[in-house]
């Protein structure tokens, strides 16, 4: 684990150095101000992006108050910010190489006899600070329209979901998701309370909280995760870890939560029964937890064993990639969170590349899964494309079994 960790830390490292370096050399070095200032630029582009290992590292030393959460909001900000300006830089270059290409192509368009054409420098410079001014106003919009957009109030997304054969007593079962919440440095108690009180007025049957409550450790975070035990929900509240419980002492979180009212499923289940209708909520710890606990090794199979017969079986699962193993265990429908759908442009497309189910409704053989989009965020406190949610899921009955 120690060996992975550091070969993910020196490869992030890498990717933030060669990033400040494009930076550097396509904007910075371009600006027309004096070489002190200039470099004062370049310190800050680097120093900004690495302000987030440093925020890590001062949290595993305890380290709390203002002046974490001063560094805390600058440095993701920052780093928000830079994540735009790169993205931007990235498109305009290739729109620009893409262009001069079009512009060699022997046989475009009215392209015979047309000469070579001096271009005046001037006219060139002016284009450069033109192009590059559009990308610093357009990142700080984003960054602008992203913060706004992380920090209002999750929509409450509706999802519902047609079941053969569930028994009248079950039809309109209510499940309300949440996940993903980050309580942090950034994310704070009235922040929380806020999502309590618009989970509540769904009226759900049930909560499921599918994982990565907190970043940082309980014995700091649990003033800022309290207003949880204000959920209300008559068939119960129900818990999953996921990967930041790992990072965080998911032990002493899980002691929290359990003290907040949640009943914490570590591969195992319970049974709701409503009138004569049966439902079998189970729950496995994060997909990777034996990394980091041995005796929490994710398994749907054990989450389900021994299980007395239901009408509907649901699995709670903080990483959609259990969707396998719960499909061939028999589960009918996984509740997932963990990919935050990308969170903001333009990882809301690239996480494509990583994640075969982003954000919504799937099926994989038997078993439909469907995957939050978080209710939080992580980092940058930025939402673009992908928006904050609470998932309401209705069951209702369709057909006969």
């Amino acid at each position: 684990m120690i060996m992975g960790f550091l070969i993910f830390f020196f490869v992030a490292i890498s990717v933030i150095v060669g990033s400040c370096i494009y930076i550097r050399q396509r904007l910075i070095n371009r600006i027309r101000i004096r070489k002190p200032f200039r470099r004062m630029l370049a310190l800050a582009v680097l120093i900004t992006p690495l302000t987030v290992p440093v925020i890590i590292i001062i949290r595993k030393l305890g380290v709390a108050g203002i002046t974490l959460d001063l560094i805390s909001w600058i440095g993701y900000l920052g780093f928000g910010f830079l994540s735009y300006i790169l993205t931007y830089l990235v498109i305009s270059d290739v729109a620009g190489l893409l262009s001069k290409m079009i512009m060699k192509f022997p046989n475009r368009p009215g392209s015979e006899g047309a000469p070579d054409r001096y271009i005046d420098p001037v006219r060139r410079r002016l284009l450069t600070d033109v192009v590059n001014i559009g990308i610093v106003s357009s990142a700080l919009l984003s960054t602008a329209y992203g913060v706004s957009q992380a920090r209002r109030l999750p929509v409450v997304k509706e999802v519902v979901l047609p079941v053969r054969g569930l028994p009248d007593d079950c039809n309109g079962f209510r499940i309300v998701q949440i996940s993903d919440i980050h309580v942090s440095e950034t994310i704070k108690r009235d922040w929380v309370r806020m999502v309590v009180r618009e989970v509540n007025r769904t009226s759900p049957d049930m909560v499921a909280f599918t994982g990565d409550l907190a970043d940082g450790s309980a014995l700091r975070l649990i003033a800022d995760a309290a207003p949880l035990a204000d959920l209300h929900a008559p068939y119960g509240k129900f818990f999953v870890t996921g990967n930041h419980e790992y990072y965080s002492g998911a032990l002493a979180w899980i002691d929290v939560v359990r003290r907040l009212g949640f009943t914490v499923l570590i591969n195992e289940h319970r049974v709701i029964q409503k009138g004569d209708g049966r439902i079998l909520i189970g729950g496995v710890t994060d997909y990777r937890a034996a990394r980091f606990i041995k005796s929490h090794t994710s398994s749907p199979q054990t989450a389900i064993a021994d299980a007395p017969a239901t009408d509907f079986k649901i699995l709670l699962a903080h990483q959609p990639k259990s969707i396998f193993e719960a499909s061939r265990a028999g589960f009918d429908l996984q509740i997932s969170g963990h990919t935050h759908g990308g969170q903001f442009f333009p990882w809301n497309y690239a996480i494509n590349l990583v994640y075969p189910f982003k954000a919504g409704l799937y099926q994989v053989d038997n078993t439909r899964m469907y995957v939050n989009r978080g209710t939080g965020y992580w980092g940058p406190p930025v939402r673009m494309g992908a928006p904050s949610e609470i998932t309401l899921i209705i069951l209702y009955k369709c057909g006969i079994s």
